[in-house]
């Protein structure tokens, strides 16, 4: 599905389209409310994530154009924490509101949820089990496991063993595990990943005949079933 996200926060932006995309959309970015009402006009998009502060248009002003020939779903994101705010971008035509800060899994809840309703029940199901050689991920029932054998991981963990088995085989900078298992504003300086795979490795690869975690040298970590 095709999503245009319109911030004028460009590394916030650019956080959102990392996840998004890692969620399987295709995404679309514009920086102010002029470019961002060119491409929703012009463009057939599933949904439009619309920051409510721009320069140029603001969201309001662009929802309200938007509006008067188009219905394509949107989630507003805002500073402004008043009631009447929100209630305020609702009633002009916003079919969900999110305040900053915010959890992008909360955002990407969402905009499932939204899509659910706009798009019907004849849109493919979510991916629910990950599998690289012997380790299953499933991702419904939250459970991890390798030759059978359970595993026992944190939130974090499980999350970062979701990333990397996403992106079987590609080797995943620690910037972008940074930015996609930890809070936006994490320090991606510091030792913090290395630790967590550390920690992940000691559970997943350890117990184990065959190590699917490689660190790259220089780039970060992918994991993937090597030859032996």
């Amino acid at each position: 599905m095709k999503l245009l996200v319109i911030e004028d926060e460009v590394k916030l932006a650019e956080y959102i389209r990392r996840g998004l995309q890692e969620e399987g959309y295709v995404v679309d970015l514009a920086h102010n409310g002029i470019d961002g009402l060119h491409l929703a006009m012009e463009s057939d998009y599933d949904l439009i994530v619309l920051d409510g502060m721009l320069p140029g248009i603001d969201g309001l002003g662009l929802l309200a154009a938007l509006r008067q020939s188009k219905r394509t779903p949107v989630v507003m994101l805002t500073a402004r924490v008043k009631v009447e705010d929100r209630v305020r971008g609702l009633q002009s035509g916003a079919d969900d509101y999110l305040v900053k800060p915010f959890a992008f899994s909360e955002l990407a809840a969402r905009i499932q949820a939204l899509l659910r309703r706009t798009k019907g029940p004849s849109e493919p199901e979510p991916v629910r089990l990950l599998q690289v050689h012997d380790l299953e991920l499933d991702l419904i029932g939250r459970k991890a496991t390798r030759c059978g054998q359970k595993l026992q991981l944190t939130v974090q963990e499980f999350g970062l063993l979701s990333l990397l088995m996403r992106h079987e085989g590609q080797v995943l900078s620690r910037t972008e595990i940074a930015a996609q298992v930890w809070d936006m504003n994490f320090d991606s300086n510091t030792n913090v990943i290395d630790a967590a795979v550390r920690r992940l490795r000691s559970k997943v690869d350890e117990p184990f005949h065959r190590p699917l975690i490689h660190t790259v040298r220089g780039m970060g970590y992918v994991l993937e079933a090597r030859d032996e």
